[in-house]
């Protein structure tokens, strides 16, 4: 691998979260600081955040709403954020906008020494509900923050995909030659 930083050659999404690991009120702010100075368009700064800390009210609402699948593996982490935006006003950068802010929040992460898994399957209408959100939220993605855990305390078939090599597409499949824009 090139020179790149280890912030995001070493970032990878786990499943397995120490279950007993505790994010600081400090740590969950340094996450969210890092969000907020994400870039947006236009500066419109379109996301808004729900904390679920373990063991909390809020977990439980965003846990509940998040597919089966994800739930056998989502309850372990520390944090669980709900990234949403506001519905007023909608840009068509706001799913952009949203992917900056939770890149940065993730790039944070990794230098605190903890992980992200993001999760977008979601019961939106149930969160809407449960967290009695305001009408001009629209959730579009839950983040699960946390720090690692041992993978073979993941049921088989997720132990079998937290193990695995993981793989990214060449850079060669995912530049395109269109004149003179080749490496």
């Amino acid at each position: 691998m090139t020179d790149l930083t280890p912030l995001l050659a070493f970032r990878w999404s786990p499943r397995a979260f120490d279950a007993n690991a505790e994010l600081t009120r400090a740590e969950a702010t340094t996450l969210l600081e890092a969000a907020r100075w994400a870039p947006s368009t236009d500066n419109r700064q379109p996301w808004r955040f729900v904390l679920g800390h373990r063991d909390h009210e809020s977990f439980k609402r965003i846990l509940v709403n998040l597919p089966p699948g994800e739930q056998r593996w989502a309850g372990r982490a520390s944090l669980l954020v709900l990234v949403a935006h506001s519905g007023t006003g909608h840009h068509p950068f706001v799913g952009y906008d949203l992917g900056q802010a939770v890149a940065h929040l993730t790039v944070q992460a990794t230098a605190l020494g903890l992980h992200v898994r993001q999760v977008t399957g979601l019961d939106r209408a149930g969160l809407i509900a449960d967290l009695d959100l305001p009408a001009d939220l629209r959730p579009y993605v839950v983040v699960a923050v946390g720090q690692l855990g041992d993978p073979f305390s993941l049921p088989a078939d997720l132990l079998t995909e937290e193990t695995a090599l993981r793989h990214r597409h060449p850079l060669n499949e995912l530049v395109l030659s269109c004149g003179d824009s080749t490496l």
